[in-house]
């Protein structure tokens, strides 16, 4: 596909910062990818010189899997398109030593964080729940807030239990060597920030830096990039302040507005042709979005055709909302031939999924909910990475807890308390606690020998891993502790049993990858184990699938993602906006959660409501969306408003639909 104008004049733009403002299916990845090509073949760019960073692995897959095709091997190697946390944690890995960090640091992720700050929380017999506190934590961490500031602005307890909690935390961090997700952004700041030598290097490495999604980025991430370019430096921002819907994460869409402040000599690109959508949509869309404020004007338009009227159906109550929808997908399936994974059901929150679910079941559609329960959820995923975590940083008492007695090596309770209060008397972790001298004064006999016994078994097979076959090590970490003998008494069924053992398998051959591609090649279990805790905490962010299935997903859930039949549903009033904005008279990011739904849709967008909802065993009336009221009236066809007859034609043709396909398999 050639470039119209204003993509080709974001591609060709690189001596002074760039802020391109991307409409929702403008072609952004296109621009970036064909910008970076571009740079390294008409301005003789050295690959190594330029970082592309995005905020999701399937992103920066596709941008690597599209640049494979512009570019050779030779000019790919080198190029770094990452994400900002792998961005980060490859910062740390060369240069974290500057603020403590030793080589082989792990990666928490957020079940390991909650872990430890569970364990800080029982010493001290807090009653507040600990993912509260969890979040508190890290909403401060981003917007650098130390735990000293937190505990002097803390006006209530559950602020000044935090605030305590913070900086125990990152003082257990420090001491068990690791980082956590958010440190991985907030650590190379105060890196580049406390050391301009190292601050320097990286600019000087870095000619053109590219930012994907930059409203989505929060005020850590904001830093890193404006230092890691200066002020007179060459970056590419694109962004759209329109698909900003992540603020309860922390992203700042007013970040957009502060290029022009922090980067005098801004150019903006506007992006404005949707290659996705019919012209229905687009201007349903650009109505909505509309009644927002806009510091840079645009609105999107299409040369794909007028397409279908949008379509609102307004259902007696919600068993008959999700019944109806069924019905329609059923319907344009058997009688169009399309595709079930051409087919989205869009909504605010996950509760609403529940009579959806049921009403495909009951229809055999086969169907698939974004975010489900991850591979790294596995609990014999979970065992053998924290094996793994523990031979590349002994340090980790998170992981030496969840090793010590996984198989059973009776090492009680008792002795693990004794053991930890040595360890903190000692000021030293639990892994190193077991091969001091001194613990013989704590525990004697057959506890203390078994626990020397594992510290020295695991630090043999850590030698070996860093010595020799780094695969054969793991592998025989698995038969020492006759893992699949424990597989099989966890597991009430062979066939459950199996399915883990399979499990390890996969891992074991994603590890043997990781171990001889070109990105990880010759790098030590250390890097690949870094590698695949960050894959979990990327993955649970944005669930990937691509299956034959209806794909079913939040509103949030659904961005970047694109399908040819969109259904929104729960259009109403407190669930879309959400009772919480409405009250809090908050509705811009509300109707920036809607424009994103709308313009996931390709050919045809339907908009369904009901009459009633059933909630905590009540039954209440509900008022449409007031997004709907935006629509333009030539555009909206209106079903079910003044009698059902239209949605019980619709289920009536779904179940003749139906009727048919047997009728015709029965005839073969």
């Amino acid at each position: 596909m050639g470039l119209n104008p204003q993509q080709l004049a974001a591609v060709t733009h690189f001596e002074t910062p760039l802020l391109v403002l991307a409409g929702a299916g403008s072609g952004k990845t296109g621009v970036i990818t064909r910008k970076i090509a571009w740079l390294i073949e008409n301005k003789a760019y050295l690959p190594s010189s330029i970082v592309a960073v995005t905020f999701t692995n399937k992103a920066s897959n596709e941008m690597r899997t599209r640049l494979k095709k512009q570019l050779n091997p030779k000019q790919m190697r080198g190029l770094t398109i990452a994400t900002f946390h792998r961005l980060g944690m490859d910062i740390l890995h060369k240069d974290g030593v500057a603020i403590g960090l030793r080589k082989g640091f792990t990666i928490l992720d957020q079940s390991d964080s909650l872990s430890a700050l569970r364990e800080l929380l029982r010493e001290g017999n807090s009653a507040i729940e600990e993912r509260v506190l969890q979040t508190m934590i890290s909403h401060w961490k981003n917007q650098f807030v130390s735990p000293e500031q937190a505990l002097s602005t803390a006006a209530e307890d559950v602020e000044r239990v935090a605030a305590l909690l913070y900086a125990n935390y990152n003082k257990l961090l420090q001491a068990c060597n690791s980082v956590d997700f958010d440190d991985l952004i907030g650590l190379p700041v105060k890196l580049l920030q406390e050391h301009p030598e190292i601050r320097d290097k990286w600019r000087g490495q870095i000619r053109h830096l590219l930012v994907d999604e930059y409203q989505d980025t929060n005020a850590a991430q904001y830093e890193l990039v404006r230092l890691l370019v200066d002020k007179f430096g060459a970056f590419t921002a694109v962004g759209d302040d329109d698909q900003s819907i992540y603020s309860w994460r922390g992203a700042r869409p007013e970040n957009l507005m502060a290029l022009k402040d922090d980067y005098p000599n801004l150019r903006v690109i506007k992006l404005e042709q949707n290659y996705r959508s019919s012209q229905r949509i687009l201007r349903c869309a650009n109505a909505v979005i509309s009644h927002n404020p806009h510091v840079f004007e645009k609105r999107l338009w299409s040369d794909l055709g007028i397409g279908d009227p949008l379509r609102i159906s307004v259902c007696k109550h919600t068993l008959d909302e999700a019944e109806w929808v069924s019905a329609e997908i059923l319907t344009r399936h058997f009688q169009k031939g399309t595709r079930w994974g051409d087919f989205a059901v869009l909504y605010r929150s996950n509760f609403q999924s529940r009579p959806f679910e049921q009403a495909l079941r009951e229809k055999q559609i086969p169907y698939t909910i974004s975010g489900g329960s991850s591979f790294f959820d596995k609990a014999e995923i979970k065992d053998m990475l924290a094996y793994l975590k523990l031979m590349i940083n002994p340090d980790d008492d998170t992981a030496f807890l969840r090793c010590i007695n996984t198989p059973r090596r009776e090492i009680g309770p008792t002795t693990l308390a004794k053991l930890g209060q040595h360890a903190r008397n000692r000021n030293t972790s639990l892994f190193a606690a077991c091969h001091d001298m001194a613990l013989e004064t704590e525990l004697s006999g057959r506890a203390l020998h078994r626990l020397q016994r594992f510290a020295n078994w695991l630090t043999l097979a850590a030698d070996n891993a860093e010595r020799g076959d780094t695969m054969a090590v793991v592998r025989g970490v698995f038969d020492d502790i006759d893992y699949a003998d424990w597989i099989e008494k966890q597991h009430d069924s062979p066939p459950k049993a199996q399915r883990a053992l399979d499990n390890i398998n996969e891992l074991f051959a994603w590890i043997q990858r990781l171990l001889s591609d070109d990105e990880h090649k010759d790098q030590p279990l250390s890097a690949v184990v870094r590698s695949l805790c960050l894959h979990d905490m990327l993955a649970r962010q944005n669930d990937e699938t691509d299956d034959n299935q209806v794909q079913m997903m939040t509103l949030h859930a659904a961005k970047g993602l694109e399908y040819p039949h969109v259904f929104m549903v729960g259009m109403e009033e407190n669930l879309l906006p959400h009772r919480n904005s409405v009250e809090q008279d908050s509705l811009e990011e509300e109707r920036r959660l809607a424009y994103v739904g709308m313009t996931r849709a390709r050919h045809t967008l339907t908009f369904t409501r009901s009459r009633a909802r059933q909630q905590f065993g009540e039954t209440s009336a509900c008022d449409g969306s007031r997004f709907l009221d935006d629509l333009p009236p030539e555009d909206v066809v209106i079903m079910g408003e003044l009698d059902t007859t239209s949605a019980e034609q619709s289920r009536a043709a779904g179940k003749d639909a139906l009727k048919g396909l047997m009728d015709m398999l029965a005839g073969d």
